[in-house]
């Protein structure tokens, strides 16, 4: 079995904005990267991200970038369960995930996210971690939502 998932959301916004939120590290940080983000996401780029659920900055590597439409990146895989569970713990391996971002313009003026992440092994640990992966994903949709319509971080204090 094959692991990945894919999650979407329809945000109120023309892609443009919506494509900004996410590959501007000033805004990413105001919303989903708790501990902030430093770096554009642009093709090539390793930028670094920081959560305050999972403490300590680690690396993005950015492999494409199609302004509006998609970014591609890679960063390193854990397997495990997330720290937020009780007794869980994350192990380093030594792979990298790919999650894939599409921005789709709608006729309504919205825009349709999509993010995949795929590259775990089929493991216990790694079917784990992509759970884990596939919540955070999700909080992520929805707090761009909420920051990007509403002006409201639905992430703030929720970890600390």
């Amino acid at each position: 079995m094959e692991l990945k998932f894919r999650v979407a959301a329809r945000i109120a916004r023309p892609v443009e904005q919506v494509f900004e939120a996410v590959a501007n590290p000033d805004q990413l940080s105001q919303y989903f990267t708790t501990g902030g983000a430093q770096g554009r996401l642009e093709a090539g780029a390793m930028v670094s991200w920081d959560f305050h659920d999972f403490p300590g900055a680690f690396p993005v590597f950015v492999t494409e970038v199609v302004p509006n439409e998609r970014i591609v990146l890679q960063w390193d895989a854990t397997e495990g369960e997330s720290p937020n569970v009780e007794g869980g713990e994350l192990n380093p391996v030594e792979y990298r995930t790919t999650v894939t971002m599409l921005f789709k313009p709608l006729e309504d003026g919205r825009t349709l996210v999509e993010i995949a992440e795929e590259g775990w092994r089929e493991t216990q640990g790694a079917l784990q971690s992509s759970y884990g992966n596939c919540q955070g994903w999700s909080q992520m949709l929805c707090a761009l939502k909420v920051w990007i319509e509403h002006g409201i971080n639905l992430r703030a204090d929720m970890y600390r």
